[in-house]
């Protein structure tokens, strides 16, 4: 029988691409659980159109999404909006889906952190790296990381916990600074307020998640927190700059016109020691 992988939020931003990965990449079937029906079609896709935080502690859930052998956990309410009340008010239901997938029999849990769980933080994050969150997006998040990881302990299940950086790529479908430019410069503005630019984050292109999301979640062999990420960090004026000039836009940032964020670090990215390790284990048993 074929490996059965349920997505939650499949057709969000990070689900769509990484939908489409494992479909293009492997030979597992999909079972894609959001809101409403995503673009892709075939044999092994079937969609699910459950408001699973509604029903979450419904006993019999797993066997209505396809008793799947891998869950990945990417659904999560205004991700974009970090001081939205929704990440509290859902977190206990996002804790009652997952315990029930885990109760049920699913055995390889993998759920979508943030490195906003650290809050203000100098230098590179790695598993060991205390957490100190500064918005309701990182407590709630570092607080269904904690609850995991205590239910987990005594528990025959792989669970990963993924922590997520800075994401480009696919810009018209997010809410960063890009996706901004992009409006504000479809909208004739030949200039826009910016911060000094100068904070330095570790930018990965959605695709590159995609594919570390779908290796670190099939493999069973490395668990706990593993940072997606590309380990190098790069000055955010940098990054605008490239993102202008590689979409010919007319437009140019204001520089030092924002304050930077509290929790905004002038220096922050990711250990890749054990996502390299699982990327090199894939790459061995390909090759």
């Amino acid at each position: 029988m074929k490996t059965k992988i349920l997505i939650s939020g499949a057709n969000g931003y990070i689900g769509r691409h990484l939908t489409r990965h494992i479909w293009e990449k492997t030979n597992c079937d999909l079972i894609c659980l959001d809101l409403k029906e995503g673009e892709l079609s075939g044999e092994r896709i079937v969609y699910k159109t459950i408001d699973f935080l509604q029903v979450a502690g419904d006993t019999a859930l797993y066997n209505r999404l396809g008793s799947p052998d891998i869950l990945i956990h990417l659904a999560w309410q205004d991700g974009f909006n970090h001081q939205a009340d929704s990440h509290l008010i859902n977190l206990p239901k996002h804790f009652a889906f997952l315990k029930n997938m885990i109760d049920a029999g699913c055995k390889n849990v993998t759920v979508m952190g943030s490195m906003h769980e650290i809050g203000f933080y100098e230098g590179c994050v790695d598993e060991n790296t205390p957490c100190n969150p500064l918005s309701m997006y990182g407590i709630a998040k570092n607080a269904l990381r904690q609850a995991l990881d205590v239910y987990t302990r005594d528990k025959a299940v792989s669970f990963k916990w993924l922590r997520g950086f800075y994401l480009t790529g696919d810009d018209l479908h997010n809410k960063s600074v890009f996706n901004k430019i992009l409006q504000l410069a479809g909208e004739g503005k030949s200039t826009f307020p910016f911060t000094s630019g100068l904070n330095q984050y570790d930018f990965l292109d959605i695709d590159e998640l995609a594919k570390q999301i779908a290796a670190a979640s099939i493999q069973t062999k490395i668990n706990g927190i593993i940072n997606c990420c590309s380990g190098k960090p790069v000055a955010l004026r940098d990054k605008v700059e490239e993102f202008i000039r590689s979409h010919h836009l007319d437009i140019r940032p204001e520089y030092g016109k924002y304050p930077a964020r509290v929790y905004d670090s002038s220096l922050i990215f990711g250990s890749v020691d054990k996502i390299k390790t699982i990327l090199d284990d894939m790459g061995n048993q390909n090759g």
